[in-house]
């Protein structure tokens, strides 16, 4: 059964980032510039924090709005990226309804999470999580 990335409880997040670090270090980049997951704060501390990833629309906005076709559907739902493809335009940025799709500007292309998990094993609070899905 295929799996997606979901985010099982964001009231937990500290935002310690740890999550985005392990995402860029995934694809060998330190930093957070390559991480295809954003954490970000919804107000310090009092508020909390959110983690946005993609959510594996089953319909995903993003590959219709790519005029290239740079995105496929992947089982299980969002989309694998097609770097040779890829134009560049950000088409897929503007249409994603979370703001999940972050940008590679050294390559400019589209920086899409691949549903992997290897997050998950480093957010110490479980707020991330691997889940399987039946549709596909």
């Amino acid at each position: 059964m295929p799996v997606r990335l979901a985010v099982k409880d964001s009231e937990r997040c500290v935002g310690c980032q740890l999550c985005m670090a392990a995402c860029a270090r995934r694809f060998g980049e330190g930093g957070f510039a390559k991480s295809a997951i954003l954490v970000r704060s919804i107000g310090g501390f009092e508020r909390g924090f959110t983690a946005i990833v993609c959510r594996a629309c089953p319909d995903p906005p993003c590959a219709r709005a790519c005029p290239e076709n740079a995105l496929i559907r992947r089982k299980g739902g969002g989309v694998i990226l097609l770097p040779s493809k890829c134009i560049g335009c950000g088409a897929c940025v503007s249409v994603c309804p979370i703001g999940a799709i972050m940008w590679d500007e050294e390559h400019n292309k589209p920086i899409i999470c691949t549903h992997c998990g290897y997050c998950t094993q480093y957010c110490p609070h479980g707020v991330l999580a691997l889940e399987e899905v039946e549709w596909l």
